[in-house]
């Protein structure tokens, strides 16, 4: 009994092994994620993008509606009734009937049983069918086009999310190893003050500052609870979800300067754009569809069944009736329908035209605002870390000095206050410099995130 007891133990535990394991591995779940990661997760399960995903389902059943005009449509109908009908004896001329034959003509209760099939298909409708059907397979790519556009724009949302959290986990460390640093400089002091090398100010400037700089450190731990808020309401998680990231600030040197090549693919593959052009051939459908509405159109309708009254007979083929007809209708007044809806039409087309050509203007000015901003992130980085390495440099040498008294307090808190500005500023730039080269290649109208493995690296 022991035994099995001992297996069923080690079962459980086995199995609950594996469903930790395969809750650690899914990203879903797991709080430490990769950018790759992170921005998998928001378009898998971002309410943006699982609209878009519904819009374009909703599409493919409007295509399947428009089509179905240009098919045959078949129904069965079935009826039984029940009826007396003294209509005849309500005739006007009834009384001339001799009185012989009117006792003949009382009306009864009847019975009177009915089904049949019936067909209707249009023959010609002066392109209104063919026009409904290719209006609606643009819109339906339009709507595959628009689900593209969201996606990229929580790619690019997701990316930069994910960095922002990344630099504010940065800005914590050094606000941190900031206070760290001012609180041995004050226990430094302290030790001076008792050797009787060093006055109380220093003791009181080395307080001041140490107490200066706790604000500062609130305020990056409250950016950081924050920057993870943003990013878990993207991802779809509770807001206070311990979502980490699994990446550094590198820098990556954007080798394609030219505007002109930035603009040019911008023009090819942006899915805004892309959108415009289908809502300007879908403004020449619906002036198609106008045209269609004061023109011949012809259907063919068919029925076939049988009624009797009496049920056994409706399998007799002498109570067969049938009916086959051909339907042309040619509108002559429609009260302006028809011109109404080539104004539409044509209004359309105009506003297609004059969206396209400002988007246009727009992508050149989103082109040359990224590559100012990138050209001023790598500025940025390169006199920034200049900075850190003499910053560093001064502070161990004012650190010294001041151990011999050499130099004052003052000069340390300067030199601690520099060293933290110039890391500030380096990781800074490197966030907006990481940032910058997907909003530059979300305007090229290509994936945000890249895929070159760039980000697995260490910050420099």
């Amino acid at each position: 009994m022991g035994t099995r007891r001992g297996k069923f133990a080690v079962s459980v535990l086995s199995v609950l092994w594996l469903h930790n394991l395969f809750l650690a591995a899914s990203p879903q779940d797991k709080p430490a994620l990769t950018v790759n990661e992170a921005v998998a997760l928001a378009v898998t399960r971002n309410q943006q993008a699982l609209i878009a995903r519904a819009q374009v389902d909703l599409m493919r059943g409007k295509v399947r509606e428009v089509r179905a005009e240009a098919l045959p449509f078949i129904s069965f109908t079935s009826s039984s009734l029940r009826l007396r009908d003294p209509s005849f004896l309500n005739a006007s001329s009834f009384d001339t009937i001799p009185i012989e034959f009117r006792e003949g003509l009382r009306p009864r209760g009847a019975n009177l049983f009915d089904y049949s099939f019936k067909v209707s298909q249009p023959l010609y409708s002066s392109g209104k069918v063919a026009s409904g059907l290719k209006l609606a397979s643009l819109e339906m790519e339009g709507t595959g086009i628009d689900q593209a556009r969201v996606e990229q724009e929580i790619r690019l949302r997701a990316v930069r999310a994910f960095y922002d959290l990344v630099l504010a986990e940065k800005l914590l460390e050094v606000s941190r190893e900031m206070v760290q640093q001012r609180q041995r400089h004050l226990e430094l002091a302290r030790v001076r003050y008792e050797a009787g090398v060093a006055t109380e100010v220093d003791v009181l400037r080395s307080q001041v500052s140490l107490a200066n700089a706790q604000p500062e450190l609130l305020r990056a731990e409250n950016a950081v609870h924050h920057a993870r808020s943003v990013l878990n309401n993207l991802l779809v998680r509770p807001v206070d979800f311990p979502t980490e990231t699994l990446g550094q600030l590198d820098f990556v040197p954007w080798t394609r300067t030219k505007r002109e090549e930035i603009v040019r693919d911008a023009l090819a593959q942006r899915p805004e754009l892309r959108r415009l052009h289908i809502n300007e051939l879908e403004s020449d459908m619906q002036t198609k569809l106008a045209q269609a509405e004061s023109r011949l159109r012809v259907d063919f309708v068919g029925e076939y069944g049988l009624s009797a009254r009496d049920p056994s007979n409706l399998v007799d083929a002498h109570f067969t009736r049938w009916a086959f007809s051909l339907k042309l209708s040619l509108p002559i007044f429609d009260g302006g329908k028809r011109d109404g809806l080539l104004q539409q039409a044509l209004a359309q087309r105009k506003v297609a035209e004059l969206t396209l050509s400002a988007q246009e203007e727009a992508i050149r000015l989103e082109a040359q605002s990224a590559l100012d901003e990138l050209a001023r992130a790598e500025k940025t980085i390169e006199a920034a870390r200049l900075n850190v390495t003499q910053a560093e440099r001064v502070l161990e040498m004012m650190q010294n000095n001041y151990k011999y008294g050499a130099a004052t307090t003052l000069d340390v808190l300067d030199s601690q206050t520099a060293v933290t500005t110039a890391r500030w500023t380096l990781y800074q730039g490197l966030h907006d410099h990481t940032v910058a080269r997907a909003q530059v290649r979300y305007i090229m109208g290509q994936d945000p995130l890249e895929q070159n493995g760039a980000n697995a690296n260490s910050s420099k």
